[in-house]
């Protein structure tokens, strides 16, 4: 009994301790609001160093903000750091897609970067259904797809009752107009959906990376490539991440080399 009771008063004592360190680091804690300010302040006397950091803070307390980002990535421009910075803006566009602000500084980012990667040229009408995809919300795709297929089916039943040849003929020129936007929003939806489930993107951080060909450090060199390249993550095994370039080039590096946007 008594050994229950001292085992009690034991592990009252380190909860005690845990609310105790847990309210000092609530009050060492700054509010977000303030590092925002301090580190605009930072930034506007040239220390872009603390002023990163305290940027830095902000997201590490979970305050994810699209202004945050585009003022962190702003922040590690200044000290040199191009991988960090595209980052940090490439996070910004996610937050605040088709900004021209963001879209600028990540254009003039990627002209810094060595490495000039052509994509494998797509068809016109895909271009330009990305084009609009990119454009249009989803749930607005999804309304006018499920829209056209109710309207689709409505002009069969119809064809079905209608007895007059003439209204029936119209009906069919309106089912071949309806059946082709079924079509289009059908297949602006499944690029919607395939940009959501390749969103696995990352920035390459080490500044000379010689990818290889399979997940071992032995295998043949499969391509040179350099920090601040953008690449996608399609695969993983232990250490070794599976990147795919835009021309198609496929190749193993380390996860530490690079970092997932």
């Amino acid at each position: 009994m008594k050994q229950n009771l001292r085992s009690l008063y034991t592990a009252g004592f380190i909860f005690c301790l845990m609310l105790l360190f847990s309210g000092m680091n609530s009050l060492h804690a700054q509010a977000p609001d303030t590092l925002f300010f301090q580190a605009n302040d930072l930034y506007r006397a040239g220390n872009f160093q603390d002023a990163a950091k305290n940027y830095d803070s902000i997201l590490q307390q979970g305050f994810v903000n699209a202004d945050v980002y585009y003022n962190l990535g702003d922040s590690y421009y200044r000290c040199g750091k191009l991988a960090p910075a595209i980052i940090a803006f490439e996070r910004a566009a996610r937050l605040r897609p088709h900004d021209a602000d963001i879209e600028h500084n990540l254009r003039l980012l990627y002209l810094k970067t060595p490495d000039r990667i052509e994509p494998v040229p797509d068809l016109f009408l895909i271009q330009w259904m990305r084009t609009v995809a990119s454009l249009v919300a989803p749930v607005v795709v999804r309304g006018f797809f499920l829209a056209s297929w109710m309207v689709l089916f409505g002009i069969l039943a119809g064809i079905a009752l209608v007895r007059s040849v003439e209204l029936v003929r119209a009906m069919r020129i309106a089912l071949l107009i309806v059946f082709i936007s079924v079509v289009l929003w059908g297949a602006m939806l499944g690029i919607q959906s395939l940009q959501d489930t390749s969103s696995d993107q990352a920035i390459i951080t080490a500044q000379v990376v010689t990818a290889k060909s399979s997940p071992d450090a032995r295998s043949v060199d499969a391509f040179v490539i350099h920090e601040g390249l953008k690449v996608k993550l399609t695969d993983a095994v232990g250490d070794w991440v599976k990147i795919t370039l835009a021309d198609g080039k496929v190749g193993w590096l380390l996860a530490e080399q690079c970092e997932k946007i």
